[in-house]
């Protein structure tokens, strides 16, 4: 009986302990970010990391809209590994299509708005990755939202 008792108790302190790091620890990414980057962002409740650039005019976007936007994604290390603006054409979407940390900080815009986005992995591909992203990649997003429907 003392034995069960003290391995319960043992596994108890076990996942509380690790329940309290995962809510203390800061993710690797943001810890290899440029501290100019982190300065000014902003937490949603899920993690989204935002900072507004440029505030815009008029209503945000909802789940049920489609948007125009030009972006430039990159990993923590600079490494761009998608732009719309290199490319020269805005990307148009609905906001039930994409990342969910695409859908959440786009709804925090409104039309002529520019924010950059810090993605963890969690919102963004998760243990799934991509071919051209890692499983539990934090991702970069420099987003200016050009309009909606």
């Amino acid at each position: 009986m003392k034995k069960t008792f003290l391995l319960l108790s043992l596994l108890t302190l076990s996942t509380l302990s690790t329940n309290c790091f995962k809510v203390k620890q800061v993710p690797v990414a943001q810890n290899s970010l440029d501290p100019q980057i982190l300065e000014g962002m902003q937490t949603t409740a899920s993690g989204l990391l935002y900072k507004v650039i440029k505030k815009g005019d008029g209503e945000s976007p909802n789940i049920n809209s489609q948007v125009t936007v030009h972006y430039t994604g990159s990993f923590p290390n600079g490494k761009v590994f998608d732009s719309s603006v290199e490319r020269g054409t805005p990307a148009t979407f609905g906001l039930d299509q994409v990342i969910a940390g695409w859908t959440e900080g786009l709804q925090l815009m409104k039309p002529g708005a520019k924010y950059t986005f810090i993605i963890p992995g969690k919102l963004a591909y998760g243990e799934r990755g991509n071919p051209a992203i890692p499983p539990n990649a934090t991702l970069l997003f420099d987003v200016e939202l050009l309009s909606f429907h």
